[in-house]
């Protein structure tokens, strides 16, 4: 699970998954299962850029019905969703524009996403969170054979570049199979979509499917053409 979320927040909702892994704020920190510590392979952060963007993002705040700051260890931000949709989206350009000027200077990236402003260290990315996972996997003599990513913010397509991009890496002794797929029909880097999050639902209970068959099983490796089959 990768999420721009904060480690409380991703813990709290994900507390009876034991054996899932989660990378929380797009990969500073990352925990492989319930038992093990957050760990970060960042340095500690300046958060000097915090004074001079928490006070922009006030203002914003003050005059956004809905809105509200969320201050996470790596980066701060704007929420929008309870917002009027209209107004939020006009409110977040400007915010994004007077972000940018005021932080030209600083170690940091402003980025829109799903009714969202964040401000977050450069080199900070779901995309390299992924690179890092797959290596890490590898060099543990775990490499996967079926790369599945689902997401619905502007933020996951550097989770679908990564895994596209490994589909023909040279890391890998076989290729793996490769189901990079968005939530709602969008201009997107997947391939493919689904409408909703139902459908994501529908989809991994497939592939859970598709894992959990004896004939599967037995040869060790999940194709892409197993799960389309499964669904099917």
């Amino acid at each position: 699970m990768v999420s721009g979320r904060g480690q409380n927040s991703l813990d709290e909702w994900f507390n009876p998954c034991e054996k899932l892994g989660i990378a929380a704020e797009h990969g500073y920190f990352v925990r492989w299962n319930k038992a093990a510590e957050w760990e970060s392979n960042y340095s500690i952060p300046d958060r000097e850029w915090k004074h001079i963007a928490e006070p922009v993002m006030q203002v914003y705040t003050e005059t956004t019905d809905g809105s509200f700051i969320e201050a996470k260890e790596s980066a701060l931000v704007w929420h929008y969703l309870d917002a009027d949709h209209d107004f939020g989206s006009c409110q977040a350009k400007e915010l994004v524009d007077h972000l940018e000027r005021m932080l030209s200077n600083e170690p940091v990236g402003v980025k829109c996403g799903h009714f969202i402003v964040e401000v977050k260290p450069q080199g900070v990315s779901k995309g390299l969170a992924v690179d890092k996972l797959i290596h890490t996997l590898i060099n543990n003599g775990k490499a996967p054979d079926f790369l599945m990513c689902i997401g619905n913010d502007r933020s996951d397509e550097d989770m679908f570049e990564s895994i596209n991009s490994k589909a023909s890496s040279s890391v890998f002794t076989t290729a793996p199979e490769v189901l990079a797929c968005s939530v709602g029909q969008k201009p997107s880097k997947a391939k493919y979509y689904v409408d909703d999050t139902a459908e994501v639902i529908r989809l991994l209970k497939n592939v859970s499917g598709v894992s959990s068959q004896p004939e599967v099983v037995s040869q060790a490796r999940v194709t892409f053409r197993d799960v389309l089959d499964y669904v099917e």
